[in-house]
């Protein structure tokens, strides 16, 4: 009986200690992802009054957290009977951030006059009292959880292939601890960016000087901080989208190779070329696809 119970307690032990590691590696893996995630749901909230963000972030959130219910079992039965389906799966993935990131460079060249007019229907909308904005800020949230869907789905995936050779219980809880880890991180970062300004806006009204001073030095970051993770998602984008082509591709990681042998790098220059060897994949993968789908959209558009 002792025997048993201390067998029982190893194997949770072990059990745990995988799960400890393999969320590790999913958690630095996915992590290229959070930006863009962090830039584009901070920005969903742009023309909500300042008393509506906080709700707009939680009607998002708990969106979020239906998908990941979702996601999470579709990931699992995927690993437990259609496993090969894991690469074109995180292929499909990485071409879609690539094109995704391309299209973000591009968007000024190809966004269409519609685009303009959504645009510029929303600001309007943010601005005259006639507009229901009960209906606008249920817009902006279902916008919101359709490109949360996404991106989540990109997260889970390439946990998926982290943990695809783990045990069917390890795979269970590194994947539902990752997506509640990372819906929890996303939005609860999200709340707190939005609410910089105000945060900068109450400060400089106080009395103390240092309290004036980091007011204004919070709302002087407030923009610029979202540029910045602006800027980085979309690096983000080119470099786990291109790093899961060239691994998914082996032709690919083998050019990637061949030229850090030939420049000779090594430690951190390695790290450095292998990165960019990345990059370069995915802003090529981005092209072709956007150029595919451009081609695609122009061609419908003649035929109506």
């Amino acid at each position: 009986m002792a025997s048993s119970l201390l067998a029982l307690l190893d194997d949770i032990t072990t059990i745990l200690d995988d799960v400890a590691l393999l969320s590790k590696m999913a958690a630095k893996k996915t992590s290229g992802v959070l930006g863009d995630d962090l830039a584009l749901n901070a920005q969903q909230v742009t023309g909500v009054s300042a008393d509506r963000e906080l709700p707009v972030v939680w009607g998002v959130f708990k969106g979020s957290l239906i998908n990941k219910a979702i996601l999470v079992p579709a990931a699992l039965a995927i690993s437990a009977w259609a496993p090969w389906l894991v690469t074109p799966l995180l292929m499909i993935g990485g071409a879609y951030l690539c094109f995704e990131g391309v299209e973000k460079l591009a968007h000024k060249w190809l966004h269409t006059a519609d685009d303009d007019a959504h645009e510029a229907a929303l600001a309007e909308a943010s601005r005259n009292p006639a507009i229901d904005l009960v209906a606008l800020e249920k817009d902006k949230v279902k916008g919101a959880i359709r490109t949360d869907f996404i991106l989540s789905a990109e997260i889970i995936a390439i946990t998926l292939g982290t943990v695809a050779d783990a045990s069917f219980m390890t795979r269970v809880l590194v994947l539902s601890g990752i997506a509640l880890l990372m819906t929890i991180g996303v939005y609860g970062l999200v709340a707190g960016i939005v609410k910089l300004d105000d945060a900068g806006l109450w400060l400089s009204r106080k009395a103390a000087a240092w309290q004036q001073a980091l007011g204004r030095g919070l709302l002087w970051l407030a923009p610029w901080l979202m540029k910045a993770l602006s800027v980085a998602g979309t690096a983000a984008m080119f470099l786990v989208g291109g790093g899961i082509l060239t691994h998914g591709a082996p032709f690919l990681h083998h050019a990637i190779q061949h030229v850090v042998e030939a420049l000779g790098a090594s430690g951190f220059a390695r790290t450095i070329v292998e990165l960019l060897g990345d990059a370069i994949a995915g802003i090529l993968a981005g092209i072709v696809v956007v150029a595919v789908v451009t081609g695609i959209q122009r061609l419908r558009h003649r035929r109506e």
